[in-house]
């Protein structure tokens, strides 16, 4: 229940954020150039800090023992979603089938779920967070451009992976960590604060995508089928993993609340560059987060 509380909480400030961003792109003070400009800054300076800045604790025994066992879990959650949208969605054509079978697979756990995390867990659920991205973010340049492409470099693949600003943060936090090394106070505080920064412009970015909402996106029941999947079924199944492993209620809620983030933002845009049907992309996108504003409390609640 504490838990639940802090996410309400958390939930009201981040729609405030939202209605900034929504209005600062009705009121054209935040165009589609500086969106995208905004978001590449969020995910290579502000959210690569806040990654880093999670690492700055002892590295207990029990400590990398969790994060083992969170890595497992979502390895499991990644590869049991990339399963079921193998098969889920063969009753729809190709341009719809791939972008659902993509957002059923990856989420926005790291632009949006980070975040949550890190202001309802503390820099404990951070710390696991920052481990729990990884078999995502694995999976998205993996299996995930598999679905838009026929075939795939494997050392592009790898290369995209590894050199993801978010992968080096938590590769870079770790040794850091290990060594028991401590940034200068002033360095420390400018990484603070720039990851500190990572929530309110994530989520004005997401506001100012919600102008492109319209009520038709709400009339088209796939989205509603994805939206289940992705933001229910995955996050259920989830917690009936956790439960049965024995993990602790931090870990637990966790992994759940990852799980139950909205599918990914890169989903129109991979539609966009093979194909797919982008403008459903879109909708599957922006109606998946504003129905996760709903979902996420109720999950939290069942941890």
């Amino acid at each position: 229940m504490e838990n639940f509380m802090k996410m309400l909480s958390t939930q009201a400030i981040l729609i405030v954020y939202m209605c900034v961003g929504y209005y600062c792109n009705k009121k054209n003070i935040v165009d589609r150039h500086t969106q995208s400009k905004m978001t590449d800054f969020v995910l290579r300076v502000t959210l690569p800090c806040m990654i880093f800045n999670s690492f700055q604790m002892n590295l207990t025994f029990h400590a990398l023992r969790q994060a083992s066992l969170c890595l497992a879990v979502a390895f499991f959650v990644c590869f049991l979603a990339w399963l079921a949208g193998k098969w889920i969605y063969n009753t729809y054509p190709y341009e719809k089938k791939s972008i659902l079978q993509y957002a059923t697979l990856v989420n926005n756990s790291g632009f949006l779920g980070l975040p949550i995390v890190s202001a309802v867990l503390g820099e404990q659920g951070l710390f696991l967070a920052s481990i729990f991205i990884i078999p995502n973010r694995i999976f998205m340049w993996t299996a995930g451009m598999a679905i838009f492409t026929d075939s795939s470099d494997k050392k592009a693949v790898f290369k995209k992976v590894m050199l993801n600003p978010c992968i080096i943060a938590v590769f870079v936090g770790i040794f850091w960590s290990l060594m028991g090394w401590k940034l200068p106070e002033f360095a420390s505080k400018a990484v603070t604060g720039l990851g500190n920064s990572t929530t309110p412009l994530s989520m004005m970015l997401i506001g100012t995508m919600m102008t492109a909402l319209t009520l038709e996106s709400f009339k088209d029941w796939s989205t509603v089928y994805l939206a289940f999947v992705r933001l229910i079924a995955l996050p259920l199944v989830t917690l009936g993993i956790v439960k049965a492993i024995g993990a602790d209620p931090v870990m637990s809620a966790c992994a759940v609340i990852l799980t139950a983030m909205p599918a990914g933002s890169t989903t129109a845009l991979l539609a966009e560059k093979y194909g797919a049907d982008a403008v459903y992309g879109s909708k599957c996108v922006l109606t998946n987060t504003l129905f996760s504003l709903a979902t996420i409390p109720l999950m939290t609640l069942l941890v």
